[in-house]
């Protein structure tokens, strides 16, 4: 996650150090201090560091864990709530952004097309704005950590058809009330989204000889059942079968979008159609499923989410995010137990990984993805962020555009992705321009 911080560029170290002169001295309490700041949040300010040092560690990681009793910075839901586009419903983005329906018969031209979906390009401008603001803002920083961290473990990349229109709904509805809770309502939540539902194709799955818009044939799509299984829960190496795979596909069958609401702009994206669902009793993974239509796939998912395999999975994700790219087998057995004995709880198996011993002495030993360093460097400067548009362009010029991961597995954070003399050049050119203030950042 953080840059080791030896290895920051040098225009953004004297930065730093011109802004937060007590780094200089690296006692140990400050060197443990920053460690925290870069991991359970986007990197260090001063009031941030000067907190820490305050309260001491054990007491941050805390208050961070219970991010209701952290009172947020004023500013930032006054700025959150000139983005008006999340507060709409995913069949209000539809509705209100997606492309023309024929009217009078008449099917819509080109051109009405194309603007259509150049005015949509204010929802994902709002939600990148939204992530940035929250992430340079808020003092729930470990929330808006876990926002990002378990948005890339479901990611959905945002220009895959209509997912542009739904990928801020998406991250409120489905990831955000969840970042610190459950890890089986994550899933359940993540599954029945219909930005999830487009992009890994299960709005198509259906029994075989269903029909779909305008008499199209429909049929089987275990494109979501093997992403969720490889991806999501049990891993590559989870212990399921091809016949899994399929056995699942069939139980998620009729699980689609209500292209009805979208329409009409109201009710509920997600809806289950039984006669697009394959009836009758099933074995996935080894567990019998009665025929019970939708309920089958809330019973699939809950056998994921309860797997010793998941608890692994997800524990070793974890460990790689928040201590080193090869986290140790000890720190991930650890986590792995918490998170069974907690029935998925994401706090507990938190409060285990910042209790470590590995994470204590992990001090370094993590390089920040492209985000992390811009909002970081963003962080330390203190920079009002009034235009987020040359961050978001910092980040894409780096490789890492928000929200536009093409691939199901999301971004690496390991430091063979992103460590290499091209991309330090372009971290040090950006450091360079923050700091001799040439980024319109404070600039609306």
């Amino acid at each position: 996650m953080p840059i080791g911080w030896r290895t920051i560029p040098l225009t953004l170290w004297v930065l730093l150090l011109a802004l937060v002169p007590a780094l200089a001295a690296e006692t140990s309490s400050q060197r443990q201090a920053l460690h925290l700041l870069n991991r359970l949040g986007f990197g260090p300010t001063l009031e941030d560091l000067r907190h820490v040092e305050a309260i001491g560690a054990q007491r941050y990681i805390d208050e961070q864990l219970d991010p209701a009793s952290i009172p947020e910075s004023p500013e930032l839901p006054r700025r959150l709530a000139a983005l008006d586009t999340l507060a709409l419903s995913p069949v209000q983005l539809f509705a209100e952004y997606g492309p023309p329906l024929p009217q009078g018969g008449a099917t819509p031209s080109p051109e009405e097309i194309k603007a259509a979906r150049e005015r949509s390009r204010i929802i994902i401008q709002q939600a990148m704005e939204a992530r940035i603001l929250r992430a340079t803002l808020s003092r729930r920083q470990l929330q808006e950590v876990m926002v990002d961290f378990w948005y890339n473990h479901f990611n959905v990349f945002a220009d895959k058809g209509p997912d542009h229109l739904w990928i801020g709904a998406y991250e409120m509805e489905a990831i955000r009330p969840f970042a610190l809770g459950e890890f089986k309502d994550l899933l359940l939540a993540t599954a029945r989204h219909p930005a999830m539902l487009f992009y890994l194709d299960n709005a198509q799955n259906s029994a075989p000889g269903s029909r779909g818009a305008a008499g199209k044939d429909l049929g089987i799509n275990e494109n979501y059942a093997r992403e969720v299984m490889e991806l999501h829960t049990l891993g590559v190496d989870g212990g399921y079968r091809q016949g899994d795979v399929e056995t699942l596909a069939r139980i998620l069958t009729g699980w689609t979008i209500d292209r009805p609401s979208l329409r009409r702009g109201i009710g509920d994206a997600f809806v289950f159609d039984p006669s697009r669902h394959v009836f009758g009793p099933k074995i996935f993974l080894g567990h019998p499923i009665a025929a019970s239509g939708e309920a089958e796939g809330e019973e699939a998912l809950d056998i994921l989410a309860k797997s010793p395999a998941t608890a692994h999975h997800v524990a070793y994700e974890l460990a790689q995010y928040f201590v080193a790219d090869a986290p140790p087998a000890a720190l991930v057995d650890r986590l792995a137990r918490a998170f069974s004995a907690s029935n998925g709880d994401i706090r507990t198996v938190l409060k285990a990984l910042f209790t470590s011993p590995a994470f204590r002495d992990s001090v370094g030993d993590k390089y920040k993805t492209p985000e992390q360093f811009v909002l970081s460097a963003i962080r330390a400067a203190g920079v009002d962020v009034q235009n987020p548009r040359p961050l978001q362009g910092a980040m894409a010029r780096l490789g890492m555009p928000l929200y536009r991961c093409p691939t199901p597995d999301g971004y690496k954070n390991t430091a063979d992705a992103w460590l290499n003399p091209d991309a330090v050049t372009l971290r040090i050119n950006f450091a360079t321009a923050l700091a001799r203030g040439n980024l319109p950042i404070a600039h609306p």
